[in-house]
């Protein structure tokens, strides 16, 4: 599961129920937990913390797939000069690290930006602190394209994680069919790396039936990183992914 701060046209409902409140948090952690769900992709933020030390009191272990440099930069007009401006990449890394993160990934808004060799220098301070390293992407096509002509190191990152789903919304193409679908994975074959799909569910326009159903077609997808935003949102999202 994910606590990216971005759920298409119901993000300021979320917001709202959730935003500064650990409780509720750690109630969503505990019952994704109990659905099976092990892992979760959380940025530095003291909210989510605090809950997921108290699903962890609960008995809730969760793998920390941890985000570096997540800023509250608007999702829908994003300024990537004022990301890098806000990030706090060494912080972040400091206080996952004490969370036992063992893989942590560059917010999109950072890669985005495509300064490389600013990416590679976060890259390689995760490197420095024992964990594995990846990067997170909002632009599929156009970051997969300039990681497969090799503009980045191959060397400083293991893990990739960009959104996918069977509609295309929010990736940066119109369609997602065959054509697209086709180029997609000879370029994710090429740039070899662990694939973490983000967004299958097209921030809730597809349900978790249809959404997964397309997952199952993807080959390259190693694992898959999805927001739920309350108890029975995880009952139903992640019962539909086990009976799949």
């Amino acid at each position: 599961m994910t606590c990216e701060g971005y759920f298409g046209h119901r993000t300021r409902l979320y917001e709202i129920d959730l935003y500064n409140q650990p409780e509720p948090i750690s109630k969503i952690i505990k019952k994704s937990y109990d659905e099976g769900i092990r892992g979760i992709n959380i940025p530095n933020n003291k909210s989510i913390f605090e809950g997921l030390d108290i699903a962890r009191k609960e008995g809730a272990e969760m793998e920390i797939i941890g985000t570096v440099g997540h800023t509250k930069v608007n999702y829908l007009m994003p300024d990537m000069k004022k990301a890098r401006q806000d990030a706090d990449c060494l912080k972040d890394i400091e206080v996952l690290s004490k969370y036992d993160s063992s893989i942590m990934l560059v917010d999109d808004f950072l890669v985005d930006a495509y300064d490389w060799d600013y990416v590679s220098q976060v890259l390689q301070e995760i490197k420095d602190s024992g964990a594995l390293a990846g990067i997170i992407t909002s632009r599929p096509f156009e970051t997969s394209r300039q990681l497969a002509d090799g503009k980045l190191d191959s060397n400083l990152y293991d893990f990739y994680m960009l959104p996918i789903n069977k509609l295309g919304y929010t990736m940066d193409v119109d369609f997602f069919i065959d054509e697209e679908q086709e180029e997609m994975s000879n370029l994710l074959n090429k740039i070899n790396k662990k694939i973490i799909i983000s967004r299958i569910l097209a921030c809730g326009i597809q349900t978790p039936k249809e959404a997964f159903t397309f997952l199952k077609t993807l080959d390259y997808a190693d694992m898959v990183a999805v927001s739920v935003a309350s108890e029975r949102e995880a009952e139903q999202t992640f019962g539909t992914f086990r009976e799949l």
